[in-house]
C-alpha cells in the first residue's frame, strides 16, 4: 500500500497555519474569525484538534487534488455498489487524519525545545 505524502504536507501546513500562526500576527485575522457567524466562529474554535480539522482538510484536499491519501480505497470491492465510493472517501479522511494529527504532534514536539532555547536566549541576552 503506497501513500501520498503530498496532501499530509499541505494539510499540516495549512492546520498550522490556521491554528498556530494566523492567530498570532497581529488582530487582523482575529477580527476576521470575530466577523464571521457565530455558528462559524464555534466550528474553528472546536476544529483546532488536528485529528478533527485533519479529517475535513484531507476531504478538502481530496478534492481540490483528486489525489488519494491511500489509493487503495479509490477501489473499493464491487459489493459496496454505488456506497463504494463516497465510503472510500470517508476512510481515505479518516487516515488522513489520523497521519495529520501524528504529523502535527511530531512538529510541535521538535518544536518544543526550539522554542526553549529561544525562552532561554532571551533571559540570557535581554532581547
Amino acid at each position: 500500500m503506497t501513500m501520498t505524502y503530498e496532501n499530509l504536507l499541505l494539510g499540516m501546513a495549512i492546520h498550522l497555519l490556521f491554528y498556530d500562526h494566523l492567530p498570532h500576527w497581529g488582530t487582523w485575522f482575529k477580527r476576521i474569525i470575530a466577523a464571521l457567524p457565530g455558528s462559524l466562529q464555534t466550528l474553528y474554535e472546536q476544529w483546532r484538534c488536528p485529528y478533527c480539522a485533519g479529517f475535513w482538510i484531507g476531504l478538502a484536499l481530496h478534492a481540490i487534488t483528486g489525489t488519494w491519501f491511500l489509493p487503495a480505497f479509490a477501489e473499493l470491492p464491487a459489493f459496496w455498489g454505488h456506497v463504494g465510493l463516497p465510503l472510500g472517501w470517508f476512510f481515505d479522511g479518516l487516515a488522513f487524519a489520523v497521519m495529520n494529527k501524528l504529523g502535527i504532534i511530531v512538529v510541535n514536539a521538535v518544536s518544543y525545545p526550539a522554542l526553549l532555547t529561544m525562552v532561554k536566549k532571551k533571559e540570557m541576552f535581554g532581547e
